[in-house]
């Protein structure tokens, strides 16, 4: 069987507890609400109990505590949970925050939905799949989320700038999807596009949320590099915001299934 992409190694992932990392996630842009919509669709079986994996801040855990039983939001970066039990909803007393990876943290199954957004691909697949399909109900499924930003105008020029900074040298392109199906650990029952939202942060703030990204962490580029990036985002995006403003659409996809490994 190939080995899993370098660039999705432990080395990379645990940029994560990284805090300028955690800052910086302030700046990303939000989910669309509906999504939230078609997650809560998913869940079919009762006891309604969710289990956000790789969390994060909770952006997940948050968003759908208020529909469901329980949440539990699982992540291996003590600073993200904590910037996201100081989040609104992080103190709802149905949601609980659990410090570890998803291959060994300790839950309390069984789950109804499983949600890992954007965040599988950051762990050990044939360890994690077989132990969220141990821990779904009979109807229960994991979605996977990806958000998604259509291209703006600077796409293009954009690309040859993240290429020379990202501290990640060993990225490649991937899909996700295919490397679960290659592997027999995962194969989707149903896709669906959430409808995008339009979404406006000032360029500062767009600049700061490459660096809650992996490959530009503040703590892993030099002082140098990371103020030649900024700059080299900032030459080539401001023609484009005259007013100082980035106008972005950002959407959703979900693929869910159950795990096959």
């Amino acid at each position: 069987m190939r080995p899993k992409p370098a660039h999705l190694g432990p080395t990379y992932g645990a940029q994560f507890a990284d805090p300028p990392v955690v800052d910086a996630y302030a700046h990303r842009a939000p989910y669309p609400p509906h999504l939230f919509t078609l997650l809560e669709t998913l869940i079919r079986d009762t006891p309604r109990v969710v289990l956000d994996a790789g969390c994060g801040r909770g952006e997940i855990a948050r968003g759908l505590v208020g529909q469901v039983a329980r949440v539990d939001a699982v992540d291996p970066s003590v600073a993200m949970l904590a910037a996201g039990r100081a989040l609104p909803g992080g103190d709802n007393p149905r949601l609980r925050w659990i410090a570890g990876p998803l291959e060994t943290a300790p839950l309390t199954p069984p789950y109804a939905l499983v949600v890992a957004a954007s965040s599988l691909h950051w762990m050990e697949w044939a360890v994690v799949l077989p132990r969220i399909g141990a821990a779904l109900t009979p109807g229960g499924v994991l979605a996977l989320v990806s958000s998604e930003t259509l291209p703006p105008p600077w796409a293009a020029g954009l690309q040859p700038i993240i290429n020379r900074y990202s501290t990640n040298r060993a990225y490649q392109p991937y899909n996700l999807l295919d490397e679960l199906a290659h592997r027999g650990l995962f194969a989707p029952s149903g896709q669906a596009t959430v409808a995008p939202i339009a979404f406006s942060q000032s360029l500062v703030a767009y600049i700061e949320a490459f660096h809650s990204m992996n490959g530009f962490s503040r703590r892993r580029m030099s002082a140098a590099a990371a103020t030649d990036f900024d700059q080299a985002v900032a030459a080539l995006v401001a023609p484009h915001c005259p007013n100082g403003l980035i106008h972005l659409t950002v959407g959703a996809t979900v693929a869910w299934g159950r795990p096959s490994g």
